[in-house]
């Protein structure tokens, strides 16, 4: 339990940019990822908007004859694997390697082809399904395929936790790295459930903002105005490396993940336990875990969904943990520009958490105009901030009750 992990690899392919770098500028440059629906007829929906990939050209790291077997969402999570794994100069091996682990979740897997495949075996009975129909659709075959082109024959993982299953793969990453299970683990979460059924589901749901008209701003969290979040797809992957290990080979470090945390609210199957009870305990478990005090954190990457009861109850559960601090410590939702992610989200702001370390550049909450008079922290409106932050935390929670929470600090040698 003494062993450090770093984060030596970074990979992402989002609505705003199909790579790290890209997708970190847009953050930064509050450039919104997210719009009218394009991939499909959504006319008739009182909700057209999303917040989809654009321009994926899947073939520029991949395979085309392996492409074609993988559903969408893991097609992301390969792609930006395949970056991660570029940035951390690792190719992985051919003989195999025990000690390189594959922790890659999704929230829903491959919903489109489960769609496609129900309506084949309605219209042509079992003979109409393709022999991939399974393998595409299996929420573990992303992280499964990747254990293959790289030969990962550590410790493998498929955590399915709604929108805190990117958290979930990488703290658990985290914790098998610590008990000495693996050396190197690639972990995060992708989706891809921007479908016709997919955005109908959330949208009978009331989940959704529908802001038709605007849905470039339409993702505001904390502003008063906000009606719901954008739904959006994508992939969000890092490489979790034990420090020595890292440190041997030359590795760049981009922080260090020093704290995990993950419990239930026990409350509601979609709505967050009141005050923000849950949330609060799970960062509190996580400064334990860190072993850091709470006005030791300089920065948090919240949740922030752009929902009137997330952003409540999300600043509630803030105050709680941070209590005078709350006021001091800079607090935004990237979500203004990405959309949410479902169960890519914990992923890609793993991403800009370590970036906000890496660079000193904490991104700002898109669209952030009125801020709720219920929300009132500093959430870095609109505007990047210079801040050189020390410590950043990363929340996640989803339906079901589920919180996660990561701890990273920057690395200075």
């Amino acid at each position: 339990m003494n062993r450090r992990v770093v984060i030596t690899g970074l990979g992402a392919v989002t609505p705003c940019g199909n790579d790290a770098p890209r997708t970190w500028d847009s953050m930064v440059a509050a450039r919104s990822g997210t719009g009218l629906v394009s991939k499909f007829d959504a006319s008739a929906m009182p909700v057209r908007i999303a917040a989809e990939v654009k321009g994926f050209e899947v073939e520029k790291r991949v395979d085309k004859k392996l492409a074609r077997r993988l559903d969408v969402f893991a097609q992301y999570a390969m792609f930006a694997a395949d970056e991660a794994l570029e940035h951390a100069g690792l190719t992985g091996s051919e003989e195999g390697d025990e000690r390189l682990g594959v922790y890659v979740g999704t929230g829903i897997g491959g919903l489109q082809e489960i769609v496609n495949g129900s309506r084949l075996f309605d219209q042509q009975g079992w003979k109409g399904l393709s022999p991939f129909f399974i393998p595409r659709a299996l929420t573990n075959l992303a992280g499964g395929q990747i254990a293959i082109r790289y030969g990962a024959q550590g410790p493998s993982l498929c955590v399915t936790t709604a929108c805190a299953t990117g958290n979930h793969a990488i703290g658990e990453a985290w914790r098998a790295i610590r008990y000495d299970e693996a050396d190197v683990i690639i972990a995060g979460g992708c989706e891809a459930a921007v479908t016709p059924v997919g955005l109908a589901g959330f949208m009978v749901m009331r989940a959704l903002s529908k802001r038709n008209d605007d849905g470039a701003t339409a993702s505001r969290p904390f502003d008063r105005d906000r009606d719901g979040f954008v739904m959006g797809e994508g992939a969000g992957i890092v490489v979790l490396e034990e420090l020595e290990h890292a440190k041997a080979r030359g590795a760049t470090i981009y922080a260090e993940v020093i704290g995990y945390a993950l419990n239930n609210d026990a409350w509601h199957d979609t709505a967050p336990s009141p005050g923000g009870a849950g949330a609060a305990r799970c960062m509190a478990l996580a400064l334990r875990s860190a072993q850091i005090s709470a006005d030791a954190v300089d920065y948090i990457n919240a949740h922030g969904t752009s929902t009137p009861q997330n952003d409540v109850s999300e600043t509630q559960a803030i105050k709680t943990v941070f209590g005078d601090h709350a006021k001091r410590v800079l607090v935004s939702s990237t979500k203004g520009v990405t959309g949410h992610l479902l169960g890519a989200a914990g992923g890609v702001e793993a991403v800009a958490s370590v970036m906000a370390l890496h660079t000193g550049i904490v991104a700002p909450t898109a669209n952030l105009v009125e801020p709720d008079p219920e929300c009132d922290l500093d959430y870095v409106p609109r505007e990047a901030r210079m801040a050189r932050p020390k410590i950043a935390i990363s929340n996640s929670f989803g339906f079901g009750g589920v919180n996660a929470t990561l701890v990273f600090r920057r690395f200075e040698g």
